[in-house]
């Protein structure tokens, strides 16, 4: 027998292993996305009194369904709730997670505080590992003037007690449990980044005279931006589609309404109305938003890079 040539055996196609990563997006993500699609172009129509065999029929809507949802006030609030929510999260959360990062890379040569570091890093990250319906409902807890221990304390020392649950303050205590459960990730991703910065460069800025100050502000700052870049765009994301908070404290509170943040208002469309069709087109909207606004903020950031390179 000739042996058989090296090199010439049959030739599996790579796309065979992307097979299963390709299944689950269609089945898991695309096939929700194009029924999603398929619903905020339809709508029932109803005939007589809507009972009896044919009376409920499923017809095409067009783009009447997007039109409802634009025009809907609930939905129009909702969105400008959020963006009142997410002006004050954001920037706070990646505030503290910045300045939680810096600490804990500061003077990283030191052995002593090893263990401490360790702990620190723990004690920052696990409320990221609590469940949002968790936290929100032990804040919520909290916040109640009946059985909150702060409201107890400031009674006894004779200090204003505040309304958390109402008014100006339930953005605060919204916010408050967002912050609390979001920092540690990305105080994380941020302390990750530092930790790559060569020790080289610290020690060139030591010899030259900056202070510890001078070499966050000049050195690790800039050299974190794309981990802030992306810090600031999973937030961006993660406000837009706030949900469980504002559910979660909704029993504890009258401030807190069905549809006070658009994801709410799908949920009343589709499981209190049964307006699964207007669910659908409200969906669409949010998806293509947030879609929007995360391309044009990552071209933005993009651009800037490339500038900054450039220079």
């Amino acid at each position: 027998m000739t042996p058989r040539p090296q090199g010439h055996g049959p030739r599996r196609a790579p796309y065979v292993f992307l097979l299963p990563a390709i299944l689950l997006f269609a089945a898991l993500f695309a096939l929700p996305i194009g029924y999603t699609l398929y619903l905020s172009l339809h709508k029932i129509d109803v005939k007589g009194l809507g009972l009896g065999k044919g009376a409920r029929e499923e017809v095409w809507a067009g783009l009447s369904n997007y039109t409802d949802a634009l025009h809907d006030p609930e939905l129009l609030d909702g969105a400008g709730r959020v963006l009142g929510y997410g002006a004050i999260v954001i920037p706070t959360m990646l505030g503290l997670a910045l300045l939680c990062a810096l600490l804990l890379d500061a003077d990283r040569r030191g052995r002593k505080d090893t263990l401490l570091r360790g702990f620190s890093r723990l004690a920052i990250f696990l409320p990221y590992a609590i469940p949002g319906v968790v936290a929100a409902l032990m804040w919520g807890f909290l916040y109640l003037p009946d059985v909150s221990p702060f409201h107890y304390l400031l009674g006894r020392a004779g200090l204003p007690q505040p309304q958390l649950l109402d008014g100006g303050g339930l953005y605060v205590s919204l916010s408050n449990i967002a912050v609390w459960g979001g920092t540690g990730f990305n105080m994380i991703v941020i302390y990750t980044s530092l930790r790559a910065i060569p020790a080289e460069v610290y020690e060139a800025a030591r010899l030259d005279g900056c202070s510890q100050l001078q070499i966050a502000l000049r050195i690790k700052i800039p050299m974190v931006a794309p981990s802030l870049v992306l810090t600031f765009f999973f937030s961006m994301i993660a406000t837009m589609q706030v949900f469980n908070e504002p559910t979660t404290l909704k029993p504890l509170t009258n401030s807190v309404s069905t549809t006070w943040s658009p994801l709410m208002t799908v949920y009343d469309d589709a499981f209190t109305k049964g307006d699964i069709y207007a669910a659908a087109a409200t969906s669409m909207i949010i998806a293509v938003v947030t879609l929007v606004l995360s391309f044009g903020f990552l071209r933005i950031a993009g651009a800037r890079t490339e500038q900054g390179a450039s220079r």
